[in-house]
């Protein structure tokens, strides 16, 4: 495998018409990394990653695949499975996933040979000669998914790769992404569920709105969220003045407050805090940071400068037709 950067986006834009799918877009995949893209329905996620691949073309910037523009020898070493399922309704799972395997150059021995492995340790063996109308539908999502790694490809671009199949099969296809990462493999995959980045990934790159809101590990974005205790104390104890002197800022939140803690600050420093402050504390809970959180704070501020760039765009093509 090669040491080019498997993905590096410079600057991409996309637009269909007047639609603004896509707007400056900078993100990297590290060699060996395993990267969440994340973003709600809409985001550009889908259209980012078909022009990495080359099945569109930017409108401004720059997609370098694999250490070279998108082509069809860089294309060889990468595996991708694109958000729309489809399949040769007249072939067999495992005639399917050997015709993907030889288009990418392996033989027709070792094709077949790799189809009946994949298939095996998918729990479809039994259903290798089976046509695809006669699979459930996520018997056939499964097989499309074996198709796009089946020639051991360095590179994996999965897009909503979980979309459509039940919790066993998400976690066996879990369970095989990390088996592909181990032979060495490079993934990217998009998904708007956060609990399967939460698991798997060493980075994520956050999109909304045809912008990136975020990119970096996930104690980066716990951290962007900002993280806090709870701690509670006898009814009437104002615990942010107690605290204030201590540095620490408290906002009330029913029968307990809500301490903010900075990045060198620990749940313990506040205790500690008011501990020495003298207050009856009740309850003491340190907030669980949840990568479903910081999503949603952050699109929820991507969506709101999005509406504030539209409002004033708008008043400024008002004031021009004035």
């Amino acid at each position: 495998m090669g040491d080019e950067m498997p993905l590096k986006m410079t600057g991409v834009s996309k637009w269909f018409g007047n639609f603004r799918a896509v707007y400056e877009l900078d993100f990297d995949v590290p060699q060996g990394s395993i990267v969440g893209f994340l973003g709600p329905n809409g985001a550009g996620k889908s259209t980012s990653l078909r022009m990495a691949l080359g099945v569109l073309s930017p409108d401004r910037g720059e997609v370098s695949l694999l250490g070279q523009r998108p082509n069809l020898e860089s294309l060889k070493r990468v595996g991708f499975l694109p958000e729309e399922r489809g399949l040769y309704k007249k072939m067999s799972a495992r005639q399917i996933i050997t015709y993907f395997a030889r288009l990418k150059g392996m033989t027709h021995r070792d094709a077949r040979a790799r189809a009946d492995e994949l298939l095996e340790m998918m729990g479809l063996g039994e259903f290798g000669r089976s046509r695809v109308t006669k699979l459930s539908k996520g018997m056939a999502q499964k097989v499309q998914i074996l198709s796009a790694l089946a020639h051991r490809p360095e590179f994996l671009i999965l897009d909503e790769p979980f979309s459509g199949l039940d919790p066993v099969n998400q976690q066996a296809l879990e369970d095989l992404i990390v088996e592909e990462h181990k032979r060495g493999a490079t993934i990217i995959f998009s998904t708007h569920v956060m609990e399967h980045a939460e698991r798997l990934c060493e980075k994520i790159v956050m999109m909304a709105r045809g912008r990136k809101v975020f990119e970096g590990t996930l104690n980066d974005a716990f951290t962007a969220l900002g993280r806090a205790v709870h701690i509670g104390v006898s009814e009437g104890f104002d615990l942010n003045a107690a605290i204030t002197p201590a540095g620490f800022t408290a906002s009330q939140d029913g029968d307990h407050w809500r301490i903010s803690l900075t990045q060198n600050q620990s749940s313990q420093d506040a205790l500690r805090a008011a501990i020495d402050a003298g207050a009856p504390i009740t309850s003491f809970t340190p907030e669980e940071a949840r990568l479903r959180d910081v999503f949603v704070s952050l699109v929820s501020e991507a969506e709101a400068q999005d509406l504030t760039d539209t409002l004033a765009a708008d008043a400024a093509q008002g004031r021009d037709a004035a």
